[in-house]
């Protein structure tokens, strides 16, 4: 197993275990063979497990899993607030001993707010006296070091890693999301403020491996270097210093052979130009099945209506490849789980975006398609209820 250090020096394993994914029988997760999965991945020397609040059964499974095999201390549990929760002061506290509860430990090594999605949801946060109990929190050692998940686009993720001092950050990151989420742009921004960075979504929930068009299949195929889909994925990312490790929800003993085996042979400079272009073609045999030709360049932002316009632009093309689940779940979490509304219902049509946009697009009318497609009902009453009961 390769590592990277954290901010305070700490070895991070660069391929962490996400925990969201674990198999379940019966409704509940399989604690059995999540175990054999987990402790096959503690052998090859993972040492980084990521959950969150929201995962129904994770923390207590994973809390479970390393009580029974005495290997708490040498475990890294990163773990999540759900801030969209939580109302007054005390509500912050109430959450934390529940998750210390179900995570059968009395600290956590690595605490993220899940899900922060701009700088006005930090600052409501910061007036229910966020900053003072994380600060009281780390001078006791119950939390050791403090960050935040993100989705939605690089500008907001730059401004969230300058609202405080934060220890380290997490994004979606991979070869499709190079230009949209936070991007390369937010990963080299963090890293230049000496933020270690966690990245998720490393295959797309498995849509870089399961649901490749066969343009792309083929290139991996008869690419004279011979790795699996995921193989490729993993060693995209860890060719570039400034990720610190990656997060893959491993749900098999194969699974965690075969990614184990990656992270102990990937390397910064481990991929070549060669590769890096044949990876460029497999992005555009995806792209290919793309609605609108959006780079993610951002040179349409920011919109005087907070229309996140690349954000849109991904969701609607994920839409196109990957269906209409997947799109959903993007779009609302960049666009609805704001104080400020980013949908693109917000656009007045003045045009402004499409001035300066490299590609040419027809900017107001492709958003309209898009809203059509990813504004239905679901999304509006989901919008409505975020409203109402103030989840961001």
């Amino acid at each position: 197993m390769n590592y990277r250090t954290d901010k305070y020096g700490n070895n991070l394993s660069i391929l962490g275990y996400g925990c969201m994914r674990f198999s379940r029988a019966g409704g509940k997760i399989d604690i059995d063979k999540a175990e054999q999965e987990i402790m096959a991945a503690f052998r090859g020397g993972v040492n980084y497990y990521d959950t969150a609040y929201v995962y129904p059964g994770s923390e207590a499974a994973l809390g479970e899993i390393l009580e029974r095999n005495h290997i708490r201390g040498q475990a890294a549990i990163a773990t999540k607030l759900p801030h969209y929760l939580i109302k007054t002061a005390d509500s912050v506290e109430k959450y934390f001993r529940e998750q210390l509860k179900r995570l059968r430990t009395d600290y956590v090594d690595y605490y993220l707010m899940h899900m922060l999605t701009d700088v006005k949801t930090w600052e409501r946060l910061k007036g229910l006296g966020i900053v003072e109990w994380l600060e009281q929190k780390k001078k006791s050692g119950e939390i050791r070091q403090i960050g935040f998940s993100y989705h939605g686009n690089s500008d907001m993720f730059c401004q969230l890693v300058d609202a405080y001092d934060w220890d380290f950050c997490q994004i979606q990151y991979n070869y499709m999301d190079e230009n949209s989420q936070a991007g390369r742009k937010g990963l080299q921004y963090a890293a230049s403020k000496g933020l270690p960075v966690i990245i998720m979504e490393p295959l797309r929930g498995g849509k870089l491996v399961n649901h490749l068009p066969k343009e792309a299949e083929t290139l991996f195929e008869t690419y004279p270097v011979k790795h699996t889909p995921a193989d490729w994925a993993f060693r995209w990312l860890w060719n570039q210093p400034e990720v610190t490790c990656v997060l893959s929800g491993m749900n098999s003993l194969e699974m965690v052979e075969e990614n184990v085996k990656t992270a102990s042979e990937a390397s910064v400079g481990g991929l070549g130009a060669e590769e890096e272009a044949m990876l460029k073609k497999v992005v555009q045999a995806v792209n290919a099945k793309m609605k609108v030709g959006c780079t993610g360049c951002g040179y349409c932002m920011p919109c005087p209506k907070n229309v996140d316009i690349p954000g849109t632009f991904a969701a609607y093309n994920r839409r196109c490849s990957e269906g209409k689940n997947a799109a959903f779940m993007e779009y609302f979490m960049c666009t609805a789980m704001r104080r400020t509304s980013a949908a693109a219902s917000n656009c007045i049509e003045c045009g402004k975006c499409e001035k300066h946009c490299p590609q040419h697009i027809e900017i107001r009318k492709e958003l309209k398609n898009a809203r059509r497609q990813l504004e239905g009902p679901v999304y509006k009453i989901g919008r409505k209820i975020v409203s109402l009961l103030k989840l961001y």
